[in-house]
């Protein structure tokens, strides 16, 4: 009679010790899995910076503090992307290997089913959505800042190691400077051209037998004093225009009247954003694309929810294509996934679709789409992708 009693306690009580070890299990597969493609995928996506960063330290003197804080300061705005990519990777190879090791046909025996095995998975997504909004909506702004702001101070400090001598010097936006001669310690040069492409209307080129460059006191920007030369000018409809100088001074970088001039939609901060759309004296296009910069902020982060709904029934069907199947069809969603969210940006853009309405598109097509083989899974149904299943055998073959 006891033992009848308490069968039931103790079976629910087993139940409920299974699925809680099941869901520590399937969320230690994941979070290795997860940490260690956001290592992998930001250090691939670093790799084109890391050059030019380089060149830094090797051709022009920078401190390798200096390169290493610029470092820092891109990383936000490409976790913003990674996480996503990482946690879709991580589902897909933690989902596959149980398929593969014929784990989830006895956790299913055991009486799981696969609903039941999504919550680890959604605690995980919804881990990766916190720290994607974290570096979209604060890393990002403060990173891109920090960057343009210690980018400069880096140029002004090492201005005699950035201007050579007969060489193209390009390091400001919009100027081009060419000098036949430069003194390191006077800062003099000899036989300076200038163009001045800042006004997309009315370009200048400036040519002067010598100048002086400085910079400029309580502003971040450099001042060029020229002597002895010559601007030309041109203007709408065919006007030209030739001024000659014996003294000519210009500044180039950023006026400390105007800190919003070189501030673009990427660096302003989501409130920012908000403050500038609701602003009766912005354009229709300026308005229109801070929208989409703002929406993108969380579109793109909330695809880690997205991709846990899609990644389960994928990973589980995937289990003969092994760990090279997942990383192929992850890179295949992903690279979707972001095609069209660049097209649906692009309509937002040009105002052919709500902002609000097109940055989410992606997701809840990606959503739905997730739903519909999440179903299928669960009914023991082979989900239809035979051109994806003879594109891996390809891959497999090639490699």
């Amino acid at each position: 009679m006891s033992a009848e009693r308490f069968t039931p306690i103790s079976r629910s009580c087993i139940i409920a010790l299974v699925k809680r070890i099941l869901s520590f299990y399937i969320i230690r597969e994941i979070s290795v899995l997860f940490l260690l493609g956001i290592v992998i995928f930001t250090l691939v996506l670093l790799m084109g910076r890391l050059i030019a960063l380089t060149d830094l330290v090797v051709s022009r003197g920078v401190p390798l503090v200096d390169v290493s804080r610029m470092i820092l300061y891109l990383v936000p705005s490409f976790l913003v992307f990674t996480i996503p990519m990482a946690f879709l990777l991580a589902v897909l190879l933690a989902f596959g290997r149980l398929s593969a090791d014929n784990e989830i046909v006895v956790i299913k025996a055991s009486g799981v089913s696969l609903l039941q095995m999504l919550p680890p998975v959604i605690f995980c997504a919804f881990v990766a959505v916190l720290l994607a909004l974290g570096a979209s909506t604060i890393g990002v702004p403060w990173g891109n800042s920090s960057f343009r702001e210690l980018s400069f101070q880096m140029l002004k400090s090492n201005i005699t190691a950035t201007i050579r001598e007969k060489t193209f010097w390009d390091d400001i936006p919009g100027i081009v400077m060419y000098t036949d001669q430069y003194e390191d310690q006077s800062h003099l040069l000899k036989g300076v051209v200038i163009h001045d492409g800042r006004n997309p209307d009315r370009p200048m080129t400036i040519f002067a037998r010598d100048g002086v460059v400085t910079s400029a006191a309580n502003s971040r920007s450099l001042l060029l004093s020229l002597h002895d030369g010559s601007i030309h000018s041109a203007g709408t409809g065919g006007l030209y225009r030739l001024v000659h100088f014996g003294e000519y001074s210009m500044t180039v970088g950023e006026n400390g009247s105007s800190t919003k001039i070189s501030r673009n939609v990427t660096d302003l901060w989501p409130s920012e954003l908000q403050h500038q759309i609701n602003d009766p004296g912005t354009s229709v296009k300026d308005r229109l694309n801070m929208q989409a910069e703002f929406h993108s902020r969380f579109t793109f982060p909330f695809a880690s929810l997205v991709f846990a709904v899609l990644a389960v029934p994928l990973g589980i069907q995937n289990r003969r294509s092994g760990k090279s199947g997942g990383f192929t069809i992850s890179i295949g969603i992903i690279l979707t996934y972001y095609v069209l969210m660049s097209v649906m940006k692009t309509f937002a853009e040009r105002g052919d679709i709500p902002p609000a309405v097109a940055l989410w598109i992606p997701n809840l097509l990606f959503f739905g789409i997730g739903l519909y083989f999440l179903r299928m899974s669960s009914l023991e149904n082979r989900i239809p992708l035979f051109p994806l299943r003879r594109f891996l055998d390809y891959f497999r073959r090639v490699s």
